[in-house]
């Protein structure tokens, strides 16, 4: 059993987003003045005296206009509905009642579900009571006079919402392997989304930037847990004006941060572009695990090489994550996607894997008998002494060496190669970290104090 679900519905731009920051304790929700800023359901984790729940953001409900994303928007507001356990509903006490108000309040006094009536936007307590009273009229009894920026009201709020919330119970620790979806505006990263969870979880569009919060969702399947993250689409930093979609890619990098694993969308018809390798460089730089999705292939005429020439292009171009998997699916057909789980699977599962010491220095051992360490000018040649794993995600192993200037880039990337050859690591980076001063008193103490690669 989940937490219980609380969503915040009100019409565009009466501060459900600030609310939802107040009640999670964490600037999560993208907040600009700006009606429409909203368009998915995001979820919040919340808590208030012994309960802890999920808090919905959703976006502004309007139902005498189907322009643009609008009629999308409110299938996503009934969504939250139908797994909520109660409602939060958020009019704005500076506007006074209107009639879009009305009309959301005649549709929630059709629900099943216990409605709160939040008076945002009362930054006075004093005046924000008499602005409050204007909203007895909706029918949906004692409204609250609240300020999402301040915090003015939100406890009496809160104290009453956890009336009509169960006790919390224990929650096993959270074991979900976190991916995130990133990729180029229209690369179909939301289609991709809705056809791995099975639902339209996420707005779907052909206009760039319809995606702008971080949207999370989790799936079980065969034993597994994982939670999706489906970002805005990230354009080239000149592109982007201050505003929704400037924190829309904020939140991408986050995602990508917090992410176990990413999954980079290429659009197959574009190939790989600059800004797909920025975004690589980005996942190598974090130290994520990587799945790189092509989509659309579908859309790609093909005879038998055409994978073959692609996937070359992909290595040359995406080098900074060469050691990730790619795989060809279509989010439109459902070609492959299944398989897209096998390879989170494994690069997860490599991207945590921890190796014996013994075992990483026979790799060292097979390494430096088949090219042995560069030597200077000077004739003063490399030599490593040991290597061992000293943390994961991603694996990281400290060589221990007598110089590390002597040990250029080439010889680097070999040993590198030399790992992934002898322990796989597919999926994930690894990163190598070349020690000189403890070598050196190693060199000094004799070998009884360390295992030697000869």
């Amino acid at each position: 059993m989940g937490l219980p679900i609380v969503a915040v519905v009100g019409r565009p731009n009466v501060g459900k987003s600030t609310l939802v920051n107040r009640f999670a304790g964490a600037l999560d929700a993208i907040v600009h003045d700006e009606p429409g800023v909203t368009r998915d359901r995001t979820y919040r984790p919340a808590f208030w005296q012994d309960r802890e729940f999920l808090v919905v953001d959703t976006g502004g409900l309007v139902f005498d206009d189907d322009t643009e994303f609008l009629p999308l928007i409110r299938q996503q507001v009934m969504a939250a509905l139908a797994e909520a356990s109660s409602i939060i509903f958020v009019v704005d006490g500076q506007t006074g009642p209107t009639p879009a108000d009305q009309e959301i309040a005649e549709w929630l006094r059709q629900q099943s579900l216990p409605v709160l009536l939040a008076v945002n936007k009362c930054e006075s307590p004093e005046q924000g009571l008499v602005q409050a009273a204007q909203f007895w009229e909706l029918g949906l009894g004692e409204p609250y006079s609240v300020s999402g920026i301040h915090g003015n009201g939100t406890g009496e709020l809160l104290d009453q919402l956890v009336t009509h919330l169960p006790a919390t119970i224990e929650v096993e620790p959270d074991t979900a392997i976190n991916v995130a979806i990133v990729g180029r505006p229209n690369v179909g990263k939301s289609s991709l989304l809705n056809a791995l969870v099975g639902e339209t979880r996420s707005i779907v569009s052909p206009i760039s930037g319809t995606t702008r919060d971080a949207i999370d969702m989790v799936v079980e399947r065969e034993n597994h847990t994982y939670r999706f993250v489906d970002t805005a689409g990230i354009r080239r930093k000149k592109n982007v004006d201050y505003g929704p979609e400037f924190f829309g890619i904020n939140r991408a990098f986050k995602a990508i941060r917090r992410a176990n694993v990413v999954l980079l969308v290429i659009d197959a018809v574009d190939e790989v572009t600059e800004q797909d390798q920025k975004l690589a460089g980005r996942i190598a730089e974090e130290g994520r695990a990587c799945v790189i999705v092509v989509n659309k292939w579908d859309a790609i005429e093909k005879d038998s090489y055409t994978i073959y020439d692609y996937e070359k292009k992909l290595k040359e171009r995406l080098s900074f994550i060469e050691w990730a998997e790619t795989i060809f699916v279509s989010a439109l057909t459902g070609q492959r996607l299944e398989k897209i789980y096998d390879l989170v699977n494994r690069a997860a599962e490599q991207h945590q894997r921890r190796v014996s010491t013994s075992v990483i220095n026979e790799v060292l051992e097979e390494a430096v008998s088949w090219t042995s360490p560069p030597a200077n000018r000077q004739g003063r040649q490399g030599k490593i002494y040991y290597g061992t794993q000293v943390s994961s995600e991603p694996p990281t192993i400290a060589l221990f060496v007598n110089d590390p200037l002597l040990f250029k880039d080439n010889y680097r990337r070999y040993i590198e190669r030399q790992f992934r050859k002898g322990l796989d690591f597919a999926g994930t980076p690894i990163r190598l970290l070349w020690r000189g001063k403890k070598a050196r008193e190693v060199e000094r103490s004799g070998p009884n104090r360390a295992t030697r690669v000869k």
